[in-house]
């Protein structure tokens, strides 16, 4: 068994580096050192690069023994599902084929050595990724030109242009500027500018990725045992009885939510997440130990949060957390029910942010970072159903603390799992059902309750992104109908769910049933 663990080690170490080979970007958000000066390589010869190295590392873990314990299970399970992910979308989703891609994987290679961390930054990074991005746009220009290529994906890459431009303009604010950056940022900036008037003209191309692809996501990524017909089957009867729920809850003529106004979100922040933390302490042991810091956006941040992936909340570095992070308050009145639930619970207290601590502590090393948040999404796609998943159910489980809720409260969590149900809808829709983007958007505003202003970057990013949607409501229903099949104390139950990290919800409830059964 030793000789086997050995093994594994070595092939997660070879894999990990593979990783931050291809995705240096992401290595900065993990935490990995060696890789902050670095942007991903970009080209054909690229891409053969990195086919090679899947199918060596492929080749190698077939020939691994079955593992012997439930992280060597998990372990080998995750890296042949991130090879198999990269391997099919090279083939048939290329991120080089993404406009965006290039201009969030320069936007995001300087946020990410911009964030305040535990870890120290080398101090000539900032300047080495400036000098990098005009090379890295000149090869997306060139993989791009003449591609059919969405019009939408198009208008968000020059969106993520202008908010690149607005970056090196307010470098100048963040406390670490140095004249040294000024020459490099004015050069990106006109290396920006090329790379937008690259995209005019491009001819029109297909925002689907196909049923095929999109089925091998959810089986052999997020693990789900279910295929995408019926995973719409399921969504949709959610869907009617969720409707019914709404329509005839007691709050439902309640008048307007009161706002909260800018300079006072940080302390609603920590006053809910606080709260929630003593509340809920009955059902899950909440992180404490790992401290929450509610500040306004930094000025630096403030001209490009809107148009990029700028989070609230970021997953704190999984290898250099230190003792505790930020959360960012955006500078704009957000409604109470949204700070309570979205803010303290789903990104907070129980949520990600008790979650995160949990995972960084997994037996399953990929376990431990598969989602920190990098460029435009969590780094491997597995972690997807238990991220969200598990979020999204602890603003549900919040309903079973005597008193958190009001009935506004209520409702609104109705909503919500009405709209994520109608998420799986949409992502399946577009990709496998023919949708196309209008009929998405017309979805989301007339039936799935989206609010206008969110619906064109929500569904231009998951045309991007297929099966990153479907992923909040079905990882929800996985941990549901698990904790009705194991029973017993909650606090129990939750507590041995998130040990397990970043994993898809699937493979954990394998290991929890195997665990129960009596011995043969």
């Amino acid at each position: 068994m030793a000789m086997s663990e050995s093994i594994l080690d070595r092939l997660v170490d070879r894999f990990v580096a593979h990783h931050a080979r291809f995705n240096p970007v992401d290595a900065s958000f993990i935490g990995w050192p060696g890789h902050d000066h670095r942007l991903p390589p970009a080209g054909p010869e690229a891409a053969e690069e990195e086919r090679d190295g899947i199918a060596a590392l492929l080749r190698d873990l077939d020939a691994l023994p079955p593992g012997a314990d439930p992280a060597g299970r998990i372990e080998a399970r995750m890296v042949r599902a991130a090879l198999a992910h990269a391997s099919a979308a090279l083939d048939h989703w290329p991120r080089a084929h993404q406009p965006s891609w290039y201009t969030g994987e320069v936007a995001f290679g300087l946020i990410s050595l911009l964030l305040p961390g535990a870890r120290d930054i080398p101090p000539d990074a900032v300047i080495r990724r400036l000098e990098a991005a005009p090379a890295f746009f000149a090869a997306g220009t060139a993989m791009l030109a003449g591609r059919p290529t969405p019009a939408d994906w198009c208008e968000r890459a020059r969106r993520e242009c202008a908010a690149i431009v607005r970056l090196t303009q307010d470098l100048r604010l963040h406390p670490s500027w140095s004249e040294a950056w000024a020459a490099p940022a004015e050069r990106l900036a006109k290396a920006v500018d090329d790379f937008a008037r690259g995209l005019d003209g491009l001819p029109p191309g297909e925002p689907a990725c196909g049923r095929d692809y999109l089925a091998l996501l959810m089986r052999e990524v997020h693990g789900l045992p279910w295929s995408p017909e019926e995973a719409v089957a399921m969504a949709a009867d959610a869907i009617a009885e969720l409707g019914s729920l709404c329509d005839a809850h007691p709050a439902r003529n309640a008048p307007p939510d009161v706002a909260v106004e800018p300079d006072a979100l940080p302390a609603s922040y920590r006053y809910w997440h606080e709260r929630a933390l003593a509340e809920a302490a009955g059902l899950v042991t909440p992180a404490r130990d790992y401290a929450l810091t509610f500040q306004p956006l930094p000025d630096w941040a403030r001209g490009v949060a809107g148009e990029l992936y700028f989070l609230s909340y970021r997953c704190p570095s999984a290898l250099a957390p230190g003792a505790g992070s930020i959360y960012w308050a955006a500078p704009v009145a957000q409604p109470s029910i949204a700070i309570k639930q979205t803010h303290a619970l789903h990104h907070g207290s129980i949520g990600h942010h008790t979650q995160n601590a949990r995972a960084r502590q997994a037996a399953s090393r990929l376990g431990r970072f598969a989602g920190n948040d990098c460029a435009s999404g969590v780094a491997l796609l597995s972690a997807g159903t238990m991220i969200e998943g598990w979020s999204c159910y602890a603003t549900e489980l919040a309903a079973e603390i005597d008193g958190f809720y009001t009935p506004q409260d209520d409702l609104a969590s109705l909503q919500a799992i009405r709209r994520n149900a109608g998420s799986v809808l949409a992502d399946i829709g577009l990709h496998a059902g023919g949708w196309g983007l209008e009929r998405m958007r017309s979805f989301y505003r007339d039936e799935a309750g989206f609010p206008a202003g969110r619906i064109w970057g929500e569904t231009t990013r998951n045309s991007i992104l297929p099966a990153t949607r479907l992923m909040y409501w079905l990882g929800t229903h996985q941990i549901k109908e698990l904790r009705r099949e194991i029973g017993g104390d909650p606090r129990v139950f939750h507590d041995a769910l998130l040990d397990f990290g970043h994993v898809p919800v699937s493979w954990v409830a394998d290991e929890m049933r195997s665990a129960r059964a009596p011995a043969p």
